[in-house]
């Protein structure tokens, strides 16, 4: 089990969505407003701090969904514009479903 974490640009959440749902047994994601900077760091429109909008994006899934809903997330989630977002990969450990007390892969 793996977790993509992205960073995009809030206007961008829309059609990411609609292009993960494409995906068959996308097992779907959260979604939060977070605000960050990079090594370059917005110079206008800054009300004295050097943080930018983005929206978080976290989705946890099977090793293979992994390549598509990467792919998908590099696709509509791209501005081609410098600071369109970052996508990570990470390996997931296990994971417990609270209410069931259930374990492992099949929680995701």
């Amino acid at each position: 089990m793996k977790e993509i974490r992205a960073y995009i640009q809030p206007f961008m959440l829309s059609k990411l969505t609609q292009a993960l749902l494409e995906i068959p047994g996308f097992p779907g994601m959260s979604v939060s407003s977070c605000e960050g900077f990079g090594r370059t760091r917005a110079i206008e429109n800054q009300n004295y701090t050097p943080f930018i909008a983005k929206t978080r994006i976290e989705i946890f899934t099977p090793d293979e969904l992994v390549e598509s809903i990467f792919n998908a997330v590099m696709t509509a989630a791209n501005t081609h514009q410098h600071g369109a977002g970052k996508v990570y990969i990470m390996d997931v450990i296990e994971g417990g479903r609270i209410c069931t007390n259930e374990r492992g892969d099949e929680v995701a």
